[in-house]
């Protein structure tokens, strides 16, 4: 009896150690597991937290004085509105106010003299004496070309638009710059820009690109197109933006030139004015230091 009895206990026992060898195993994987489950789901949780935080901007207005923007990899603000003060005004300062004499760069009277446009020319008045009477007559009114300025009024300025030829799209800056430049002429007391609209359906009614203006016979059709519409015009002004690119390993330095052309309409010469600035790009913020430094490394 009592050997079965040991035989009996002995089986049970090795039956429990089986079953607690192979119970060990089954909660431990079932540790890990639930471990890798919070685990999982802690991920989950910090990274739909980060991409959340990485997707939420916030907004603050600017004060007039404060400083613009300046662009990592693009011009912005900060370069486009000083080029476009700088060039408005030095092409507005050539250009001569409505009562003084054109004076446009080649365009001489045979004694040297600064020619004028004929179909601004002065009108004076000639006046004779009556020998029977003595008294003084009024006559016709002569034509005096050569001594007369160039409208009665603010000189009607013709904005054709601006032609992007720099490394960079201009993307809603072109649309900008335009009205910049076109409120900047209309600031003064001197000039009056024709509207857009205007410009833009004469282009269309006389079917002629803005490059094909230079030609006079296509001025003249455009003229009188703007004149068909009321609103007659002097001068012609066009803006070209351009960029020269050095690189020097993995920094970048580029010059923005904002060139502004005003063209005589009858003659088609031409006044032409400029502004550039210079703008450097790094990949780290030593990089200005290490380029641009007080030891003049940009040398090379």
């Amino acid at each position: 009896m009592d050997g079965t009895f040991q035989n009996e206990s002995a089986q049970n026992l090795s039956k429990s150690d089986e079953q607690n060898s192979l119970g060990e195993p089954i909660s431990r994987r079932g540790i890990l597991a639930a471990a890798m489950l919070r685990m999982t789901a802690g991920v989950a949780i910090v990274g739909s937290g980060t991409t959340g935080c990485a997707s939420r901007r916030y907004g603050h207005l600017l004060a007039s004085d404060d400083k613009d923007m300046v662009g990592s990899h693009e011009a912005g603000a900060a370069t486009w509105n000083p080029l476009v003060d700088e060039a408005v005004a030095k092409i507005l300062s050539r250009c001569p106010p409505p009562n003084e004499s054109v004076i446009f760069p080649g365009q001489f009277a045979a004694n040297g003299t600064p020619a004028q446009m004929a179909s601004h020319s002065q009108s004076a008045t000639e006046s004779m004496v009556d020998p029977a009477t003595g008294e003084t007559i009024i006559g016709s009114q002569v034509t005096m070309p050569g001594s007369a300025p160039l409208v009665q009024g603010p000189a009607k300025v013709c904005f054709i638009g601006i032609e992007n030829k720099s490394a960079e799209e201009l993307v809603d800056f072109k649309d900008q710059l335009y009205e910049r430049i076109d409120s900047q002429l209309n600031s003064g007391g001197s000039f009056r820009s024709i509207s857009r609209r205007m410009v833009d359906a004469a282009l269309v009614e006389t079917r002629l690109r803005p490059d094909s203006l230079f030609l006079p016979q296509n001025r003249g059709a455009f003229a009188a197109a703007l004149g068909r519409q009321g609103t007659p015009v002097d001068y012609l002004l066009y803006a070209t933006i351009t960029s020269g690119t050095t690189d020097r390993n993995k920094s970048t330095q580029r010059d923005y030139l904002l060139t502004l052309e005003m063209v005589n309409l009858e003659s088609g010469d031409y006044i032409k004015e400029s502004s550039k600035i210079r703008k450097g790009y790094h990949n780290t913020r030593a990089g200005k230091w290490w380029n641009f430094g007080m030891f003049d490394q940009a040398d090379g």
